[in-house]
């Protein structure tokens, strides 16, 4: 009986999508309802952060960015959940999610300034985020407690968070959705599932048979996504908001995609832990390649359109960097003068001895 129970359950997580890899709509009932300009934004996004993503790399290997964790072949997962969400949602991050900030509002200068550890790159004024976590599934505790305040406060809006599979092997992860779904907190739980978290294979993380399936432990609403379907993630997406904001709770989406990259540029190397067979298999799940091919057969997208939006992430990239670059250098002081309203006795002394080293 249990072993027919867990198949049950396993059963009904099966991969939710729209297009196929060959750009065909093979789910025309789920299709969100998107205008040909709001497609061609999506396109223009994903093909704008692939280009960051390969600027940002290379800006990191001449030393001119500090962390680095590379987003390509993640676009889909990334940007169609993004574009689901209201400005005044809440967007609580990992480290390989500043993606969604910038399109959520973050400055590109600032987005440099994070990588750089920079102070200036956590401000964000106005805008509904948190800075990206460190921590792996830190983010999911704290969601639940954005989340519960939006309920209280009785705002018509959501906050999500992103994670990988890895993220889906921590204790927050379950504290996190079992919090949210106990006082139906408007929340989304998306874990982006490229399968090996830094390098462990996500079959030795798990015996479960999908991440998405965990939502039934804790009583809330699960999907797994096809994470290189930007229509299928954005639909889920939209789906997981609207019940959140009806009180129907929070949502799993468990989305399957791959990172084409390192984990970071701070050392990893793929090859030791994944074939080259694999990283062809999914390069053949292009989430860029996918919608261009759906967009080029409803005319909606050129190559003159793409090399437009290649040449305009390069100006961009390029201006945002010495932005950056002409941003006042942190200093000691800073860090600690941000940090409390009202320094310490120990730490008053320490900041005058660092600010007479400063002003010499």
């Amino acid at each position: 009986m249990g072993t027919k129970t867990l198949e049950n359950i396993e059963g009904q997580f099966e991969m939710f999508q729209i297009l196929n890899e060959n750009g065909e709509i093979i789910n025309e009932e789920a299709m969100p309802e998107l205008t040909d300009e709001q497609l061609q934004e999506l396109m223009r996004r994903m093909v704008y952060t692939r280009i960051l993503d390969q600027r940002s790399i290379s800006l990191n290997r001449q030393g001119r960015l500090g962390f680095y964790a590379p987003t390509a072949g993640q676009e889909a997962s990334q940007l169609g959940s993004q574009f689901a969400l209201d400005k005044e949602d809440w967007i609580l991050p990992g480290y390989r999610d500043v993606p969604q900030l910038i399109w959520h509002g973050l400055p590109l200068y600032k987005a440099f300034l994070f990588s750089r550890g920079h102070f200036v790159g956590n401000q964000a004024d106005g805008l509904n985020m948190l800075s990206p976590q460190i921590i792996i599934g830190a983010q999911i505790t704290q969601t639940a407690g954005v989340a519960l305040g939006l309920k209280k406060k009785g705002k018509k809006n959501v906050a999500i968070t992103y994670t990988g599979d890895g993220g889906a092997s921590q204790g927050d992860f379950y504290e996190g959705m079992n919090f949210a779904g106990a006082y139906a907190a408007p929340a989304i739980f998306v874990v982006q599932n490229n399968r090996f978290a830094i390098s462990v294979p996500v079959e030795k993380q798990s015996a479960a048979k999908t991440i998405a399936q965990k939502a039934v432990g804790v009583g809330i609403h699960g999907v797994q996504v096809d994470g290189m379907d930007v229509l299928a993630v954005y639909k889920a997406v939209t789906d997981a908001r609207e019940r959140a904001i009806n009180g129907e709770g929070p949502t799993l989406i468990e989305t399957m995609t791959y990172r084409y990259g390192p984990h970071t540029m701070a050392g990893d190397d793929p090859t030791r832990y994944r074939s080259e067979d694999l990283d062809s298999e999914w390069e053949k799940k292009d989430p860029i390649v996918r919608f261009r091919k759906y967009l080029e057969s409803k005319d909606l997208w050129s190559e003159d359109k793409e090399n437009e939006v290649v040449e305009k992430a390069k100006e961009e990239i390029k201006a945002a960097i010495k932005e950056a670059d002409k941003t006042p250098k942190q200093k000691v002081t800073d860090l600690m003068s941000i940090m409390y309203e009202e320094l310490p006795q120990n730490l008053r002394e320490q900041y005058e001895e660092y600010s007479a080293k400063e002003s010499k």
